[in-house]
């Protein structure tokens, strides 16, 4: 299993001691692990070595983890790379900001380090796709709706013929709603879908998901086909009579 094996671990924090912390954690669990303490050396790791995972924190010299963030869900050979975003800010809006630009999830320090292993395991289950899915679900090649197309082989997607980029909870969000078009869907349900559900994860994440993939869809110029259902959920819907 993807979880059990050694993972080659980005850690890009500037705190020598937490780094230094960090890593040992990690090493101890059997894992590889390479400490950077600027943005700028993490981007050149990332392309030079090649990490399964990176743990980036949220403020850092020479380029900033949110910027790094950014850049590498723009690019894409890192546009699926797991991110987990180390920050000392605890309000809710920061982890929303965390989230918004592109992290699979987030840390505030100081944490425990059973609680980074968990993190690190649920974040690596989510971006290698649900293994345990029915053999029909996994099968499908290509879902559309509407404009909306879908290659779940080659993980693409596209609208009206442009390409999209979709973080991994989005797109497992969108191959949901692609899965059951016109139906409402509420956020545990979408929860039980996108996320793993040895993690706690509130239900209000879903809404910031949401928004995120609705910013791609729509990007093209599109019309929205995320309906927001009051007091429900969401539903994938273009208006037509099914």
């Amino acid at each position: 299993m993807l979880e059990d094996r050694p993972l080659r671990i980005l850690v890009a924090e500037d705190d020598p001691a937490l780094s230094v912390m960090l890593s040992y954690n990690l090493e101890a669990a059997g894992h590889l692990v390479m400490p950077v303490d600027n943005g700028l050396d993490a981007l050149r790791e990332v392309s030079e070595w090649k990490p399964d995972l990176v743990l980036l924190d949220w403020m850092m010299p020479g380029l900033s983890g949110v910027d790094l963030c950014r850049r590498l869900r723009m690019a894409t050979a890192t546009r699926y790379l797991p991110i987990i975003m180390l920050t000392a800010r605890g309000e809710e809006q920061d982890s929303v900001h965390a989230l918004d630009t592109g992290a699979d999830d987030y840390l505030v320090k100081p944490c425990g380090m059973d609680v980074l292993h968990a993190r690190v395991r649920a974040v690596m289950r989510r971006s290698a796709g649900r293994a345990a899915a029915p053999a029909a679900a996994q099968a499908e090649d290509v879902l559309t709706f509407a404009d909306i197309t879908l290659d779940h082989a080659g993980r693409r997607v596209s609208r009206a013929g442009t390409p999209l980029a979709l973080g991994p909870t989005e797109y497992r969000i969108l191959l949901h709603l692609l899965r059951n078009p016109r139906r409402v869907f509420s956020r545990a349900e979408i929860l039980a879908a996108a996320w793993d559900d040895r993690i706690h994860v509130e239900e209000r994440t879903v809404d910031v998901h949401i928004r995120r993939l609705r910013l791609a869809l729509n990007a093209t110029g599109g019309a929205d086909l995320i309906r927001t259902v009051r007091s429900s959920g969401y539903m994938l819907d273009d208006g037509k009579v099914a």
